[in-house]
């Protein structure tokens, strides 16, 4: 599944493209995602004018002067900007089409994603309104100070509470397994035993670990790309998740896997404690 900084990619590259464009009209082929595709796309968006696109969680926001469009890509989707008159393919669901001959498509092969309306407040929206801070949007003190509170009382294995969106959003299983093993903190550690220095390793250990993911493109995983149609490059820096059974790249230990909350889980058990 596409998690934070391969949403945050997607956002980059489609602000430019969109910002600024009036919807002309929209072409839904499948309404049967997730959930059904909201009809305000095709009865109250045409005329209106994009101003910005947003991320919340991983979760993208197109803001238009007649309200917000909410969007998942779930576990395969993609959007991307082409022509109007390119051909669809099977699993090309919805066009949103713009004023420049330009449409913004999006293509959902399992179609576990969303076009959602969320009106003028968007952050009231039951997907969006308990949701936990951005972890990049803290600094490091208050991020690991935040967590640090959060964690008292969860008995949780750590990875497991880092991966709770009601706690921080954007940690998802790829960079929950590489934060950890930057912060030489084995996964399985109940959340309740960190101590606050941990907590600042961890939140200093999250935000490295996503900025540098955004900035190499995100993590290329089965069928994710961006908008441009092209993959991310993080994957070939990942330290230990997908590693299982190779040396560790600081103490060449060979990497373990075991799954926690039926998510498999990469760590190194002598750089981890």
């Amino acid at each position: 599944m596409p998690e934070l900084p391969e949403v945050e990619t997607t956002r980059r590259g489609l602000e430019p493209l969109l910002v600024g464009r009036h919807i002309t009209r929209a072409v839904v082929r499948n309404a049967a995602l997730r959930w059904p595709v909201a009809p305000e796309l095709t009865t109250h968006l045409p005329g209106a004018r994009i101003e910005s696109v947003q991320r919340r969680a991983k979760y993208l926001l197109l803001a238009t002067d007649r309200g917000h469009l909410l969007l998942h890509l779930g576990m395969s989707g993609s959007l991307r900007v082409l022509p109007a008159g390119t051909p669809a393919l099977r699993h090309d669901h919805v066009d949103i089409l713009l004023d420049d001959g330009q449409c913004l498509r999006l293509r959902d092969p399992r179609r576990f994603g969303s076009i959602l309306f969320a009106g003028d407040t968007p952050a009231a929206h039951a997907l969006l309104a308990r949701l936990g801070p951005e972890p990049l949007e803290l600094d490091t003190e208050a991020l690991g100070a935040h967590l640090h509170a959060a964690s008292r009382g969860r008995r949780a294995a750590v990875k497991l509470f880092l991966m709770d969106s009601g706690v921080v959003v954007g940690v998802g299983n790829i960079y929950a397994s590489e934060a950890l093993f930057r912060a030489g903190i084995r996964p399985n550690k109940p959340a309740s035993a960190l101590s606050r220095p941990a907590c600042r390793r961890v939140a200093a250990a999250i935000q490295a670990v996503l900025t540098e993911a955004i900035t190499a493109g995100g993590t290329t995983l089965r069928d994710f790309s961006n908008s441009d149609g092209l993959p991310g490059y993080f994957a070939q820096e990942l330290s230990v998740y997908g590693r299982a059974g190779a040396p560790c790249r600081v103490c060449g230990t060979p990497i373990r896997e075991q799954r926690l909350g039926q998510r498999s889980t990469f760590w190194c058990p002598v750089c981890q404690r």
